[in-house]
């Protein structure tokens, strides 16, 4: 099968390649205006299984001739941005329907994407397919919506954004779509009646958490055009809302562009596009903070009693694999087209051509990880309310200890730092002395705020309270021991339950992570027993304390009359 990729070598173009560059039954047309760069593009891929044919294409010269010379099976155009291409911008769709050539783009533009149906007639009578906005907005997010609407008798309001980390590299078309719509008014429903929204003048915040994940930070969501405003109004007709941000960072470039586009509403600008150069030099040069993007999808509705329903699908990708989700799209239609299953004839939004099972599989072979949340159910304990759809994943031992257990017995072990600093950090939370094998018993007290926990080592009792976190600590444990609060990530590492430390506090204020105490703390399960592992140093005061050991819920019959040798041998910190 031969691809013709229009702006092959460009930034989205180039995802597409490399996604399939590995796929023996392709012949991969690497196009765009300058053969020299298509060259130079297809010479760095080095061996591929595909063959990569680089070439020239200019979508404003003679289309019919481009394709007539190559002539490819499908056209994928990639190039854009597609906010921009005037009078005659289905130039190409209608020189593939004209060719019976099988057409593909990555439109990001709710205009561009809506008028493709106009050609539905042609491309159906020609036995082609042409799809539009082939990419997660609004391929992905339809397909999340589905799976997650599944059993709703209706569905009242969707939203979705899409985090992209710092480092993923932003190509000039995309930030030349971005500035030209910044501040203008925009189509999408707002209470069930069609309205006016500006993009990049609208926020929320919002936590992307996959279940048993690090969740990304929270993160400020900006309104964008994109074609879900309209394509998943047709889906769902009767939401009565449908909103779509995207959430850069770092922040401060993101509120830096809000204000812009401010200027843009109130009348001062016309546009932004005449920044265009200077945002995209910004986007791609000062870029800090976590290399993992994200995404979200959440939906609102009622069950076929009327009882409201709140659903939400995460997404976390770790590192350079975050960029490719939005040409994963391209890429599982190519895979269906080459096992003889071409989506029907016809022009549409892709809404309905990728299914959630699809993305999976793509997923699979990525450090791409996702999962869903019910966030109907009142009444959850904290941990199954955290951990969603992860819970059930961990030991039966760990989900009991979390689910209903008022009080635990055991033994464990304490040691404790000799400095100055660390017998001071100690005494301040409260920890037990230094000892070996000590009776431990905890109290678990729960209230419909949270729990407190009531630590018992011999003689000598300490209490934290936790709770979930709220605003920027959304999806984290909070954990208070007397003026600190400690915000943790449930973290699912095989059969282990780890606490991974993201925000701390002081009476309430912010501190500086680069200050934070350092701690390894797990639960897992060995022997059949509930055990645990708390490790809790500083920089500047090294160790502070570790206590470990083991516990099991009070009403167990096992026999607790001795203590188990093991637990007295040191435990290396991970």
């Amino acid at each position: 099968m031969k691809l013709l990729i229009v702006g092959g070598y460009g930034t989205f173009g180039g995802r597409i390649i490399q996604l399939l560059e590995n796929e023996p039954r392709l012949e991969l047309i690497v196009a765009g205006r300058s053969l020299a760069r298509a060259e130079a593009y297809c010479n760095a891929r080095g061996t591929t299984k595909a063959r990569l044919v680089p070439a020239t294409f200019d979508r404003d010269g003679d289309l019919a001739a481009q394709l007539a010379a190559m002539p490819p099976d499908i056209v994928v155009d990639a190039s854009g941005p597609f906010q921009a291409y005037g009078e005659g911008r289905y130039r190409l769709v209608e020189a593939c329907i004209g060719a019976r050539v099988h057409y593909l783009d990555l439109a990001d533009g709710s205009d561009f994407v809506a008028g493709v149906s106009a050609f539905d007639a042609a491309a159906t009578a020609a036995g082609i397919v042409v799809l539009s906005g082939v990419s997660s907005f609004p391929v992905l997010t339809a397909a999340v919506v589905r799976r997650l609407s599944a059993g709703m008798a209706r569905v009242e309001g969707i939203r979705g954004g899409i985090a992209p980390s710092p480092f993923a590299g932003v190509g000039e078309n995309v930030i030349r779509a971005i500035a030209g719509y910044a501040g203008r008014p925009v189509r999408l429903l707002r209470g069930g009646r069609s309205a006016e929204g500006y993009p990049l003048t609208e926020q929320m915040r919002y936590t992307i958490a996959p279940p048993g994940r690090v969740p990304v930070r929270n993160t400020l969501f900006s309104l964008v055009d994109v074609p879900d405003l309209r394509a998943l109004q047709a889906l769902w007709p009767e939401a009565s809302t449908i909103w779509m941000g995207a959430g850069p960072v770092p922040e401060l470039l993101h509120r830096a562009l809000i204000g812009l586009a401010w200027l843009v509403r109130a009348g001062l600008v016309r546009s932004l596009s005449p920044l265009a150069p200077l945002m995209h030099w910004a986007t791609n040069r000062l870029s800090w903070g976590e290399h993992h993007g994200g995404m979200f999808v959440e939906v609102e509705g009622a069950d076929e009693a009327g009882r409201p329903v709140k659903r939400s699908w995460h997404l976390l990708a770790e590192g350079d694999d975050g960029p490719l989700i939005p040409s994963m799209a391209v890429e599982a239609i190519i895979h269906k087209a080459l096992d003889g299953r071409m989506p029907a004839p016809g022009a549409r939004a892709a809404t309905r051509d990728v299914e959630l099972e699809d993305y999976e599989k793509l997923f699979a072979g990525k450090t791409i990880h996702t999962g869903f949340r019910d966030d109907t159910e009142k009444g959850k304990a904290l941990y199954p309310d955290l951990l969603g759809d992860a819970w059930k994943s961990l030991p039966a031992e760990i989900r009991a200890m979390h689910d209903g257990t008022a009080m635990a017995d055991g033994y464990a072990s304490i040691e404790r730092g000799s400095g100055m600093l660390s017998r001071l950090a100690a005494r301040v939370a409260g920890f037990p002395p230094a000892a070996a094998d000590v009776p431990i018993k905890v109290r678990f007290v729960t209230d419909g705020q949270g729990e407190t926990w009531i630590r018992t080592f011999g003689a000598h009792s300490f209490s934290s309270r936790q709770f979930a976190g709220r605003g920027r600590s959304e999806r984290l444990l909070c954990e208070r021991f007397g003026p600190l609060v400690f915000a943790m990530a449930l973290v699912v590492d095989g059969n282990r339950l780890r606490l991974v430390l993201r925000r701390w506090s002081f009476l309430g204020l912010p501190l500086p992570m680069w200050l934070r105490p350092r701690s390894d703390a797990y639960e897992t399960v060995e022997d059949g027993r509930f055990r645990f592992h708390v490790e809790i140093s500083h920089p500047a005061a090294g160790l502070i304390v570790r206590y470990r050991g083991w516990l099991e819920p009070a009403f167990s019959e096992t026999p607790k009359t001795e203590a188990p040798k093991t637990i007295a041998q040191p435990v290396p910190a991970e």
